[in-house]
Parts: C-alpha cells; sequence; structure tokens
C-alpha cells in the first residue's frame, strides 16, 4: 500500500474523515486551510490508502538542542474501522526510514494519558516513553 504526501488540497481533503477520528474538534469547513497554514512552517501530511484513505500522519522535522534532529509525530492514527490490520505500523515504518532519509536521529510523539491501545502500539513499535510533556493554558 503507497503512503502518499498530501500536499494538493483535494489529497488534503480526503483525509479530513481519518483525521477527525483523533482530532473530533476539527471541522471539514476550515480543515484543509490549517493543514495548509501548518505546511507553510514544516507539517507535513502523509496518508495510506487503499481505495480510500485508512490512515494518516501529520509529522514535522525539527531540531532541538536537547535532542538534536527528529522527526516529530503530531497525528497518527487509523479509521476505526480499519485497526489491526497493518496500516499503523505501515505508517510507522514509513515515518521511521523518512526520518532516517532526512538524516534525524530519533522520531518522537506525544500521547494522550488516556490512550491505552495507542500505547500498547507504541510500545510493540519498540518506541519508550522519555519523558512528561507538560501544558499551561493560557486561554479560558
Amino acid at each position: 500500500m503507497p503512503i502518499e504526501f498530501a500536499t494538493a488540497d483535494t489529497d488534503i481533503a480526503k483525509c479530513f474523515l481519518v483525521v477527525v477520528q483523533l482530532r473530533p474538534h476539527l471541522t471539514e469547513a476550515t480543515f484543509v486551510e490549517q493543514v495548509k497554514r501548518q505546511q507553510e512552517s514544516g507539517y507535513r501530511l502523509v496518508y495510506l490508502e487503499e481505495d480510500r484513505v485508512r490512515a494518516i500522519a501529520g509529522f514535522r522535522i525539527l531540531e532541538m538542542l536537547g535532542h538534536g534532529r527528529l522527526l516529530y509525530v503530531d497525528d497518527l492514527v487509523s479509521d476505526d474501522s480499519e485497526r489491526s490490520k497493518g496500516h499503523g505500523k505501515s505508517l510507522m515504518d514509513w515515518l521511521a526510514d523518512y526520518a532516517r532519509s532526512q538524516h534525524c536521529t530519533s522520531l518522537q510523539l506525544d500521547s494522550a494519558t488516556h490512550r491505552a491501545r495507542a500505547h500498547r502500539f507504541y510500545f510493540r513499535q519498540g518506541m519508550a516513553i522519555a519523558s512528561f510533556h507538560f501544558s499551561l493554558k493560557l486561554n479560558d
């Protein structure tokens, strides 16, 4: 199953039905515009398609003093009806290969504490919990 970059508006739009399963606050009306804005600062969206989008990953390449050059995964989700069919693993393998090709020393992501299924998946992919992520809301 090929994994493609979503750069054209039509490709971005067809990812919405899968992305919204992870990010339910998003709206279809503004999704393409938001992705395109984020792409201006390095966000990349890829999708795995087999007659329809089955899984997506949104990521960026960063360089940080504490971690060096890394691929950071913002969004990773398989369609609910397609779980446990290998799509997530295919994306993770692709992301790791892409990170290596971009001279990254690691692949990193954050996962909400309540996503136990996702955590089990990440552990199966050889990932480890390396830190805590702290957040401060600035708006009420």
